[in-house]
Protein backbone atom coordinates (compact mmCIF):
# COMPACT_ATOMS: atom_id res chain seq x y z
CA UNK A 1 0.00 0.00 0.00
CA UNK A 2 1.77 3.19 -1.06
CA UNK A 3 1.93 6.08 1.37
CA UNK A 4 -0.55 7.82 0.45
CA UNK A 5 -3.45 5.51 0.47
CA UNK A 6 -2.02 4.26 3.96
CA UNK A 7 -2.44 7.98 5.32
CA UNK A 8 -5.22 8.38 4.30
CA UNK A 9 -6.77 5.21 5.71
CA UNK A 10 -4.99 6.66 9.28
CA UNK A 11 -7.15 10.02 9.05
CA UNK A 12 -10.07 7.95 8.01
CA UNK A 13 -10.12 5.62 10.92
CA UNK A 14 -9.44 9.03 13.27
CA UNK A 15 -12.98 10.24 11.67
CA UNK A 16 -14.73 6.73 12.71
CA UNK A 17 -13.20 7.74 16.13
CA UNK A 18 -15.11 10.86 16.28
CA UNK A 19 -18.16 9.35 15.40
CA UNK A 20 -17.69 6.66 17.36
CA UNK A 21 -17.03 9.63 20.56
CA UNK A 22 -20.84 11.38 19.21
CA UNK A 23 -19.21 14.04 17.07
CA UNK A 24 -18.61 14.72 13.85
CA UNK A 25 -17.06 12.11 11.57
CA UNK A 26 -14.38 13.97 10.15
CA UNK A 27 -10.11 12.75 10.92
CA UNK A 28 -6.65 14.04 10.39
CA UNK A 29 -3.21 13.10 10.56
CA UNK A 30 -0.30 15.62 9.64
CA UNK A 31 3.08 13.71 8.46
CA UNK A 32 6.81 14.53 8.29
CA UNK A 33 9.22 12.46 6.64
CA UNK A 34 6.98 9.25 5.86
CA UNK A 35 5.58 9.67 9.69
CA UNK A 36 2.86 10.72 11.55
CA UNK A 37 3.53 13.36 14.26
CA UNK A 38 -0.13 14.50 14.82
CA UNK A 39 -3.46 12.97 14.83
CA UNK A 40 -6.89 13.95 15.12
CA UNK A 41 -10.32 14.45 14.87
CA UNK A 42 -13.09 16.85 14.41
CA UNK A 43 -14.17 17.22 18.82
CA UNK A 44 -16.37 20.35 18.80
CA UNK A 45 -19.21 18.31 20.21
CA UNK A 46 -16.81 16.19 22.66
CA UNK A 47 -15.27 19.04 24.45
CA UNK A 48 -17.61 21.31 23.84
CA UNK A 49 -15.00 23.71 21.54
CA UNK A 50 -15.58 26.10 18.95
CA UNK A 51 -12.41 25.26 17.40
CA UNK A 52 -11.56 21.58 17.58
CA UNK A 53 -12.33 20.55 13.95
CA UNK A 54 -9.55 17.91 12.72
CA UNK A 55 -7.02 19.41 11.47
CA UNK A 56 -6.77 21.43 14.09
CA UNK A 57 -6.94 18.81 16.25
CA UNK A 58 -4.22 16.71 14.38
CA UNK A 59 -1.94 19.97 14.83
CA UNK A 60 -2.56 20.31 18.27
CA UNK A 61 -1.71 16.53 19.36
CA UNK A 62 1.65 17.30 16.72
CA UNK A 63 2.84 20.29 19.70
CA UNK A 64 5.15 22.25 19.13
CA UNK A 65 7.26 21.98 16.02
CA UNK A 66 10.29 23.86 14.39
CA UNK A 67 8.78 25.65 11.46
CA UNK A 68 11.18 23.37 9.12
CA UNK A 69 8.78 20.53 10.49
CA UNK A 70 5.88 22.16 8.79
CA UNK A 71 7.45 23.37 5.97
CA UNK A 72 7.69 19.49 4.34
CA UNK A 73 5.04 18.17 6.54
CA UNK A 74 1.83 16.89 4.73
CA UNK A 75 -1.68 17.00 6.05
CA UNK A 76 -4.13 14.77 5.43
CA UNK A 77 -8.03 15.27 6.40
CA UNK A 78 -11.10 13.05 4.77
CA UNK A 79 -12.75 16.67 4.07
CA UNK A 80 -12.07 19.86 2.24
CA UNK A 81 -10.52 22.26 4.80
CA UNK A 82 -12.62 24.95 6.13
CA UNK A 83 -11.40 28.27 6.32
CA UNK A 84 -10.02 28.19 9.74
CA UNK A 85 -8.37 25.14 8.70
CA UNK A 86 -7.17 26.59 5.79
CA UNK A 87 -5.76 29.41 7.57
CA UNK A 88 -3.83 26.88 9.67
CA UNK A 89 -2.52 25.21 6.90
CA UNK A 90 -0.93 28.41 5.64
CA UNK A 91 -0.18 29.88 8.69
CA UNK A 92 2.41 26.99 9.34
CA UNK A 93 3.42 27.06 5.74
CA UNK A 94 2.35 23.23 5.11
CA UNK A 95 2.82 22.90 1.34
CA UNK A 96 0.83 19.99 0.94
CA UNK A 97 -2.72 18.49 1.45
CA UNK A 98 -4.32 15.43 0.83
CA UNK A 99 -7.73 15.49 0.92
CA UNK A 100 -10.35 12.23 1.18
CA UNK A 101 -13.78 13.69 -0.39
CA UNK A 102 -14.87 17.27 -1.25
CA UNK A 103 -18.65 16.48 -2.59
CA UNK A 104 -20.14 17.09 1.09
CA UNK A 105 -18.25 20.41 1.54
CA UNK A 106 -15.68 22.12 -0.71
CA UNK A 107 -13.84 24.11 1.69
CA UNK A 108 -11.05 27.13 0.74
CA UNK A 109 -9.01 24.66 -1.45
CA UNK A 110 -8.94 27.91 -3.82
CA UNK A 111 -7.03 30.21 -1.30
CA UNK A 112 -4.38 27.26 -0.95
CA UNK A 113 -3.82 26.65 -3.99
CA UNK A 114 -3.62 30.63 -4.70
CA UNK A 115 -0.86 30.17 -1.98
CA UNK A 116 1.36 27.88 -3.74
CA UNK A 117 -0.51 24.76 -1.39
CA UNK A 118 -0.68 21.44 -3.55
CA UNK A 119 -3.93 20.11 -3.12
CA UNK A 120 -4.79 16.12 -4.05
CA UNK A 121 -8.37 14.74 -3.69
CA UNK A 122 -8.66 11.38 -3.92
CA UNK A 123 -12.01 11.00 -3.48
CA UNK A 124 -11.95 8.10 -0.98
CA UNK A 125 -15.55 6.34 -1.21
CA UNK A 126 -15.54 6.17 2.68
CA UNK A 127 -14.94 9.56 3.57
CA UNK A 128 -17.29 10.18 1.61
CA UNK A 129 -19.74 7.38 2.66
CA UNK A 130 -18.94 8.57 6.28
CA UNK A 131 -19.84 12.17 5.59
CA UNK A 132 -23.29 11.41 3.74
CA UNK A 133 -24.61 9.12 6.71
CA UNK A 134 -24.08 11.48 9.02
CA UNK A 135 -25.53 14.40 7.40
CA UNK A 136 -28.28 12.24 6.79
CA UNK A 137 -28.71 11.25 10.47
CA UNK A 138 -27.35 14.53 11.69
CA UNK A 139 -28.45 17.56 9.88
CA UNK A 140 -28.73 19.91 12.82
CA UNK A 141 -25.42 19.30 14.13
CA UNK A 142 -23.42 18.99 10.82
CA UNK A 143 -25.56 22.89 9.63
CA UNK A 144 -23.95 23.68 12.84
CA UNK A 145 -20.38 23.18 12.29
CA UNK A 146 -20.51 24.39 8.75
CA UNK A 147 -22.40 27.69 10.19
CA UNK A 148 -25.36 26.77 7.71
Amino acid sequence: MQETEYMMNEAYEEAKKGLIEGGIPIGSVLVHNGQVIGRGHNRRVQNNSAILHAEMDALENAGRQPATVYQKSTLYTTLSPCPMCSGAIMLYGIPRVVIGENSTFKGDEALLISRGVEIQVLNHPGCKELMQQFIQEEPKLWNEDIGE
